[in-house]
């Protein structure tokens, strides 16, 4: 991206962001509050993933200044028991180690969720040892020039970086981490939960009207959460790709959340991911966590165009919307949706090659927020979508809120 391009980027978020948003509540307990979905959430995905490295304060503070309500860090565990922010505990295509030469001996094979994989794990490496790798962009069709330059952050870096912005901003910007793999992290003697906790609560936050959201593949590891902390939980449900009738496919490890896998119970190890999107998954759901993040095409899934020859899912076309959003929040269940991506070959043909059509196909289904490699492009199309629903909505853009009070929309 341009400087000139950034600087334009930066400026349209921050007068966007003159509309606050409040943050989505639910009670686990109760219903969902609906005054306080006024708006979708918009999550920085790993940070502003589609213009910088992933896991970086950099990436963070960039998906803020474009207009981002959450940042979203990936937890694994270091040797000596820190939670850093990182995509997986595989750190082979995201950072530099691999080509630092003292670290070489690292290299190894490790089995995470019963699927082997050579790399360099976060679990061999202490934090002093893990500042001094640098992160690089793991997608390549994206910026490569800021390969090298930032370092990898701690959680309680990313809390005290989203505490000096929301100060900095006068907004909150919430934290909305994820335990990567707890089993596996638990079976090194590196459990991610108690240690997950006492950061919140070191910071202020281990309390329910914080703004922190926690997500997890597990389930034992929510209701583990649910015991321990009152802060929002939310249950990932994923697959591994979409069948050419559209159905979802569930091929290991994306068939099912790996603590059903190793937990021996006939009953998990009958199930996939999919139960989780029935009414009776949607019921257990509501039991320990306060909202569903489904996979994108758990509520538009997709089939193959004849004879198409665009790249990926440009050469696929939506299917009719599934009732998933509707029925979970009739339980009052929050729906947050991943990942939205600006990529030509990510979007379906529906969209006509625009991201911002996507967003307003699934902000009109009533979805509660949406995690972006791009948050810049969720923020314009969440105004759009404003706009859209509310004739008064322009004045919160304008400014304009002279004249009787029943006439100026609720722009705060």
């Amino acid at each position: 991206m341009k400087h000139g391009t950034l600087a334009r980027a930066l400026a349209l978020a921050a007068a966007l962001c003159a509309i606050p948003v409040s943050p989505a509540l639910a009670d686990r307990d109760g219903d969902r509050h609906d005054d306080e979905f006024r708006r979708p959430l918009v999550i920085g995905h790993r940070g502003a993933h589609g213009y910088l490295p992933a896991h970086t304060l950099e990436g963070y503070a960039l998906a803020i200044e474009l207009g981002a309500d959450f940042i979203e860090p990936d937890l694994v565990s270091t040797k000596d028991g820190h939670l850093i922010a990182s995509h997986e505990p595989n750190l082979i295509a995201t950072t530099d180690v691999a080509s630092r030469p003292e670290f070489a001996s690292r290299r190894r094979t490790a089995v995470v969720d019963g699927f082997s994989e050579i790399g360099f794990f976060a679990s061999d490496f202490t934090l002093a040892e893990i500042k001094r790798l640098r992160r690089v962009q793991d997608f390549a069709e994206r910026p490569q020039q800021f390969n090298g330059k930032f370092e990898i952050p701690t959680l309680e870096e990313v809390i005290a970086l989203a505490k000096r912005k929301s100060a900095e901003k006068g907004r909150t910007i919430g934290v909305y981490p994820e335990t990567k793999h707890p089993t596996y992290h638990k079976s090194l003697g590196l459990p991610l939960e108690k240690k997950l906790v006492a950061v919140l609560a070191e910071s202020g936050w281990n309390r329910r009207d914080a703004p922190v959201f926690i997500q997890s593949f597990e389930q034992s590891n929510l209701k583990e959460l649910n015991r321990m902390t009152p802060v929002r939980l939310v249950q990932l449900v994923d697959a591994n790709d979409v069948n050419p009738d559209g159905s979802l496919d569930y091929t290991a490890p994306f068939d099912r959340p790996y603590d059903w896998t190793v937990s021996g119970d006939p009953r998990l190890l009958a199930r996939t991911f999919g139960f989780f999107a029935t009414d009776a998954g949607l019921r257990e759901i509501k039991t320990y966590a306060d909202g569903i993040g489904p996979w994108k095409r758990y509520i538009v899934s997709s089939v193959p165009i004849a004879g198409s020859t665009a790249p990926g899912e440009a050469s696929r076309k939506a299917l009719p919307p599934t009732d998933l959003v509707q029925r979970a929040h009739r339980l009052g269940l929050l729906v947050h949706t991943w990942t939205f991506r600006n990529e030509q070959r990510r979007l379906l043909s529906d969209y006509a090659g625009n991201p911002v059509n996507e967003y307003l196909q699934f902000y009109r289904l009533g979805i509660d927020g949406v995690f972006s490699d791009f948050p810049d492009t969720a923020v314009v199309a969440r105004v759009l979508f404003d706009l859209e629903r509310d004739r008064n909505a322009g004045r919160c853009l304008t400014g304009d809120r002279d004249g009787p009070k029943r006439h100026q929309p609720d722009c705060d």
